[in-house]
């Protein structure tokens, strides 16, 4: 490959990009074209981190907010205002073809800097040091001294009573040490990287854990194509993909019988080789066999933000805001309740007055890998202690996902996945397809835009259809798989 072109600037994200990936870097910087626009799920975790930010310069009351949307504005504001020895917000600097920005740079002493980064996480990443070091290495290269670093993160403890109190929802973990031994790799990467940008063609990369590592590479879609469908990428609980992959071996059927895989994995292989599914007649018998009618088929969805919505909650506790229920009866009745908030309160205490008034003393409670409701149900019950009730729910929860994740019953077009969006077509041939929501964290950010947006009328009316639909589908395919479960042993 030639490198006959002149080095390109390499930012702080193409740095960390380059780290992951020295395709996703050569592609991000020469044929962005390739790279898909951020998602519903992607975009929504950017707000969240761009309201964490905006909430931790409050605890910087003086300092100066930086324009970031234009790179030569913001690096020409920020050698100007750090004569003003105030905290500057996005301030950035540009020296010898790289160019770094800060979230919060904090002066100290009379010519001493802090660097401080703010995340949405609720932990101190190995990635979050490499951000920091290359922030570092770029200011000092550029003359400024930098005392110490910090991460400021989301403190999980922290519960919201009125308004949220900036100096207790973030905890200040000092990384100074940490930058200081990761900083003295940087200068060797960001030369291998430029050099990588200078190329004509695109280095050839092996896919790999780095495609998720740490975090999703958007040219997954584009890098993964080669693969056939069931491919050993798919195995259950993986482990063995990169070892297959580099002895040339490409589909989970052509896995030699020598090769060692766990018992799940050798049933993928056998329905792959069979071309047919696994059914365990007295596993799925015995499962089935658990089960007592009135059958109550329950799903919860739930929010659960950086910023907690409402009082007593905490960041990223999954609040509850709509439930679907479906009642199946001995003699083969199916009916529906459903409950789905309005207005921006707390939708708790609502939503079990309604839960209660659904759900009867007797029969077994079914969810779809029921730990999720489950815990739902502890918290809701410890934040209403009075409602003696709902541990008599918790008794009666059936796991659904259990069968599944036993391999009782597997088919190939599960492609190794137990989860009920790859479950339930695969077994009852109809999923979340003809309906506008399909995942849960869909439904999450429909409901945010619904109570907390600036949406219209009609608009409004059209979210609560979906949401109410996709919940329903919820527990509704799960009262299918039941009655396919059923029909695939009587027919055995």
């Amino acid at each position: 490959m030639k490198t006959d072109k002149m080095p390109k600037t390499l930012s702080k994200s193409t740095y960390l990009k380059g780290l992951q990936c020295s395709k996703y870097l050569w592609v991000y910087i020469n044929d962005n074209k390739k790279i898909p626009e951020p998602d519903k799920n992607a975009q929504f975790r950017f707000d969240q981190g761009h309201q964490v930010g905006e909430l931790a310069k409050k605890l910087f009351p003086k300092g100066i907010d930086i324009p970031f949307d234009d790179i030569g504005k913001n690096i020409k504001q920020t050698q100007e205002l750090l004569k003003k020895r105030k905290p500057l917000f996005e301030p950035a600097l540009s020296v010898d073809d790289i160019y770094a920005r800060a979230d919060i740079l904090n002066p100290v002493g009379k010519d001493e800097w802090d660097i401080v980064e703010v995340k949405s996480s609720a932990s101190v990443k190995d990635v979050y040091i490499q951000d920091v070091a290359f922030q570092k290495y770029c200011f000092e290269k550029a003359g400024l001294k930098i005392r110490k670093c910090f991460i400021l993160h989301i403190n999980t403890s922290y519960v919201k009573k009125g308004k949220i109190d900036p100096k207790k929802i973030f905890t200040k973990k000092e990384i100074t040490e940490e930058v200081k031994e990761e900083i003295k790799c940087v200068d060797e990467r960001i030369k291998a990287m430029q050099k990588i940008l200078s190329l004509n063609n695109c280095p050839k990369v092996t896919i790999g854990k780095q495609c998720s590592d740490p975090y999703d590479c958007p040219l997954m879609d584009y890098c993964w194509k080669f693969l056939p469908k069931n491919s050993v990428f798919d195995l259950y609980w993986g482990g063995k993909s990169e070892e297959l992959l580099e002895r040339g071996i490409l589909a989970i059927k052509d896995i030699p019988d020598d090769f060692k895989l766990s018992d799940k994995q050798q049933i993928q292989r056998e329905c792959e080789r069979k071309n047919k599914c696994h059914i365990h007649k007295e596993s799925i018998k015995h499962f089935l066999n658990t089960l007592h009618y009135p059958m109550y088929f329950l799903d919860f969805e739930t929010v659960g933000t950086a910023i907690p919505l409402y009082d007593g909650t905490k960041p990223y506790q999954q609040v509850p805001f709509q439930f679907s229920l479906h009642i199946l009866q001995a003699d083969g009745t199916l009916s529906h309740h459903e409950f789905l908030a309005s207005g921006k309160d707390d939708p708790r205490k609502e939503l079990l007055k309604s839960l209660k008034g659904s759900i009867g003393d007797k029969g077994s409670v079914i969810a779809y890998n029921a730990c999720f409701e489950i815990s739902r149900l502890k918290e809701m019950y410890k934040l209403f202690p009075k409602e003696k009730w709902i541990p008599g729910v918790i008794d009666r929860v059936v796991d659904l996902l259990v069968p599944f994740r036993n391999f009782s019953y597997y088919n190939p077009k599960q492609q190794g996945s137990c989860s009920m969006k790859d479950v339930l077509p695969a077994l009852v041939g109809k999923g979340y397809e003809d309906i506008d929501i399909s995942q849960g964290g869909d439904a999450t950010i429909t409901f945010l835009d619904m109570t907390f947006g600036k949406v219209s009328d009609k608009e409004q009316e059209k979210m609560r259809k979906d949401l109410l639909e996709y919940c329903g589908r919820d527990t509704e395919g799960m009262v299918w798989i039941v009655e396919k479960l059923r029909k695939t042993i009587e027919g055995i």
